[in-house]
Formats: C-alpha cells, sequence, structure tokens
C-alpha cells in the first residue's frame, strides 16, 4: 500500500517511506516543496505540565531538539513536533513518562494533515499577498510560529529559515493542502516560484 499527501505529485515520482513523492530536481530561487510525509505529532497538555517542560518552547515560537525535530508551540497548551519520514520525535517518548495524573495527549497527525515548505528570498512577498499578519523580521524572526488565515484557510505558519535562506513551513488540515498549495503557487507566480521535489531530511 502505498500512502499518497493530499497535493498531488508533479513530475516524476518515486517512494520514501512507504509515501509517494515527486522527485523533481530542485531549481534554486524561489521554490514550494511538498513535505507532507514528514512525522508530525501533535502534542496537548497544561502549559506548566511535565510535557511542556520537556518540550521547553514557549507559544509564538519553535526550536530543534537535539535530535533535529522542530517544536513548534502553536496554540496555549499546544505543540507540534516535526521530524523526518518514518520516525518517531524522541521528545514524544519523553513527554509519556510525565506526570500521570495530567492530561496530556500525544497523537500522530502525519496522515491527516499537510506540510508544505515555501523558501527563498522573495518568499515573505509571496505570503505578504495570501496573509495579513507582518512578516517582517522584527515581528516574525526566525523562529516565530502564529496560527492564521493563509489564503483564507486557518494553518500553522513556522519560520524556518534554511541555510540562512527565508523559508515558511505551512501546516493544515489534509483537506485543504491541494488547495493552499495551488493559492501560494498563484501567489508567487510574479516571482518566478518553481516546485521542488521532496527531500529527505528533517524539516
Amino acid at each position: 500500500m502505498v500512502a499518497r499527501s493530499p497535493i498531488r505529485a508533479r513530475g516524476p515520482v518515486g517512494r520514501e517511506h512507504g509515501w509517494e513523492v515527486s522527485t523533481t530536481a530542485r531549481k534554486g530561487g524561489l521554490e514550494l516543496c511538498d513535505l507532507t510525509p514528514y512525522s508530525k505529532v501533535l502534542v496537548r497538555a497544561g502549559v506548566l505540565s511535565k510535557a511542556a517542560e520537556v518540550l521547553g518552547c514557549a507559544l509564538g515560537l519553535a526550536r530543534r531538539a537535539p535530535d533535529g525535530t522542530l517544536v513548534a508551540g502553536t496554540g496555549p497548551g499546544e505543540w507540534l513536533l516535526v521530524s523526518g519520514a518514518g520516525t518517531w520525535p524522541a521528545l514524544a517518548d519523553e513527554i509519556g513518562g510525565g506526570d500521570p495524573t495530567a492530561l496530556t495527549t500525544v497523537v500522530d497527525v502525519t496522515h491527516g494533515g499537510f506540510l508544505i515548505r515555501l523558501s527563498g528570498a522573495d518568499s515573505r512577498r509571496v505570503l505578504e499577498k495570501i496573509c495579513a499578519i507582518d512578516l517582517s523580521d522584527g515581528v516574525t524572526p526566525d523562529g516565530a510560529v502564529f496560527r492564521s488565515s493563509v489564503a483564507r484557510i486557518v494553518c500553522d505558519v513556522i519560520r524556518d529559515d534554511d541555510g540562512g535562506v527565508r523559508s515558511y513551513l505551512l501546516h493544515g488540515d489534509r483537506s485543504a493542502g491541494q488547495y493552499l498549495f495551488d493559492a501560494v503557487l498563484d501567489a508567487g507566480s510574479e516571482f518566478s516560484i518553481g516546485i521542488s521535489g521532496y527531500r529527505e531530511k528533517e524539516a
């Protein structure tokens, strides 16, 4: 059985960890990439809980754990963990050993959501066309996290610069994946946006 992203794979396709993925070569410049196969784990717990202490990430911020897992504070008492495809974030296991009297939920949402990355010097200008949030460095620097309407779809936006290049991760409900991917492509058309194939690495 092959898992498929809600976003249609463009160009030649291959398989990674049981997922059908695009193998289109990277072109550089402004790029949009479907990273839906990456592992995505949603954690909900009290902000003063042991789980919150282990995650070590405040609301509106993102950090990298030693194993490369991206930890993002996406809501009050809510965190999104993103790691490589086919992996289970080590932090999720640590959370399981917390206070048994505290209500903590850890849910794998990999197949229930989409994850796309928009990278390039013009990525801010693209998002500004479809999102009302101030994306200036002073307001949303690298490591900033917010939940907002993007092209009229509510999703999590994580500023996660990649090798010094401005980059954003967008995560939301699976049903909106293709729509948002196409909306970002349309917004980026004037900046010569290109689609890059899936890459096997931590987000």
